[in-house]
């Protein structure tokens, strides 16, 4: 078991400073067992942070995403989020004005995430099997023209 728990600590390492070396736009960390995103990941990167515009966080086993998350890199186009416990997103979540995309799928969400549809720049939000319950909602505002990918959870 601590075998792979190293190996998976070393994969992250290696991917984030893959994005620090090739000043890549991309930071990857899909299927790497993370419970949470790692604090010390903000200080590797925090010279390239601005240009980091695409996020790939999926199929993890994440719970929650932090504020810092959030305030720290908001200049994001897309953010993918597929395949984790997510139930909800915090609200510094409107710090990402740039954002066009987030895919929220097979997560825990509930309810629909409200603080999405202050975001000016963004297109199309994924909720595809969640467990939303209640109406489906329709953004208006900024957000009126979003293309939503909807599908609740079979009953």
């Amino acid at each position: 078991m601590l075998k792979k728990m190293g190996e998976a600590v070393a994969r992250v390492a290696r991917k984030v400073n893959e994005t620090v070396e090739s000043g890549s736009d991309t930071l990857d960390l899909a299927e790497c067992k993370l419970v949470s995103f790692p604090i010390g990941i903000y200080k590797v990167l925090r010279n390239v942070t601005d240009q980091i515009h695409l996020i790939t966080l999926a199929n993890n086993e994440l719970k929650s995403l932090t504020s810092k998350f959030m305030t720290t890199f908001c200049q994001l186009r897309e953010l993918r989020l597929e395949g984790n416990f997510l139930h909800r997103l915090p609200n510094e979540v409107s710090t990402l004005q740039h954002l066009k995309a987030i895919d929220l799928s097979r997560n825990q969400f509930r309810d629909f995430p409200e603080q999405l549809t202050t975001l000016p720049a963004l297109e199309t939000i994924n909720l595809e099997e969640n467990n939303i319950v209640g109406e489906r909602p329709w953004p208006c505002g900024p957000c009126a023209s979003l293309c939503l990918q909807f599908r609740p959870l079979p009953s």
